[in-house]
């Protein structure tokens, strides 16, 4: 059973993700790993330039032009799968901003094996915990995805759907299974200035210079709009996420947890039901779970 894992990245560095950790917290599930990197302004090729004999980078130029919908994420995703081995089984995507905790890496590794002849699964879905703000708070509502589609059957078709989040095999959804594995996400994770720059740098792929201006003014205050409801976290992060939590000098004085703006009505019956009995209702899913 042959893995690769892939990648994209530009500007790492300078918008301060932790991509060498995402990209070794998934190293000793693969035999190989692709890096599209993209024209970065900053030291993004020479961080990731010497993690491990296992990388392979292919230089990429962003269509800065495509703006709509973040499709320049799947884009530069796409360059990533065209440059995977042909006699790769199994892909393992990880973004710039997510890490896979190694207690998850050998429930991994046992279903890849497990479903590796079985036609009827063509992904597996992993679970998600979404970091905001600091190590010590997780976003949980409805506005932040629960699951996600992280490794895939390398198979003819397979492409990058939308903004990237997920994965597409032409162009009909995914037939998947859930397992018991999380993704941690990072991206959210940064000081209130830092968070208000993600949150323009990131829509500038989405949304015009007017869009950003008029809905995220620069300000120095910090905005937990994008938050909707936080929560402590009580477990344990990846072991390669250490040094940078370590180095980590903001605190927060209040609790987050009190801070966050109150949903709307139709929200705030919907995360009840979910709380009570589990059920997402009306939720947005990328996939076809089949077992």
């Amino acid at each position: 059973m042959k893995v690769t894992g892939f990648t994209f990245l530009r500007n790492a560095v300078v918008n301060d993700y932790p991509a060498k950790e995402a990209i070794l917290s998934v190293l000793p599930l693969c035999d190989e790993f692709v890096i599209a990197l993209g024209n970065s302004t900053d030291e993004t090729a020479e961080l990731v330039q010497h993690i491990d004999p296992k990388i392979r980078i292919i230089d990429t130029i962003w269509d800065e032009s495509i703006r709509e919908g973040g499709r320049v994420f799947a884009d530069e995703t796409n360059k990533a799968i065209a440059a995977i081995s042909a006699d790769t089984d199994w892909m393992i995507y990880i973004q710039g901003d997510e890490a896979i905790h190694e207690d998850y890496l050998p429930i991994i590794r046992k279903e890849m094996e497990l479903e590796l002849e079985n036609r009827q699964v063509e992904a597996l879905l992993l679970k998600y915990k979404h970091f905001y703000a600091s190590y010590d708070y997780l976003a949980e509502s409805r506005r932040w995805y629960r699951r996600e589609v992280r490794i895939i059957k390398n198979l003819p078709g397979v492409h990058s759907y939308r903004d990237a989040q997920g994965f597409r095999i032409n162009d009909r959804k995914l037939r998947v299974k859930l397992i018991d594995a999380y993704i941690f996400h990072y991206g959210w994770v940064k000081p209130p200035q830092g968070l208000q720059g993600k949150v323009r740098n990131f829509n500038q792929f989405y949304q015009t210079e007017e869009w950003i201006e008029e809905n995220y003014p620069v300000q120095e205050t910090f905005d937990m709009r994008n938050a909707d409801r936080l929560v402590h976290f009580k477990g344990s992060h990846p072991k390669v996420m250490a040094p940078r939590i370590g180095a980590a000098n903001w605190k927060f004085e209040k609790d987050l947890t009190k801070e966050t703006p109150k949903m709307n009505f139709r929200r705030r019956l919907l995360q009840k039901i979910e709380d009570l009995i589990g059920l997402r209702l009306f939720e947005y899913r990328n996939y076809k779970i089949v077992k």
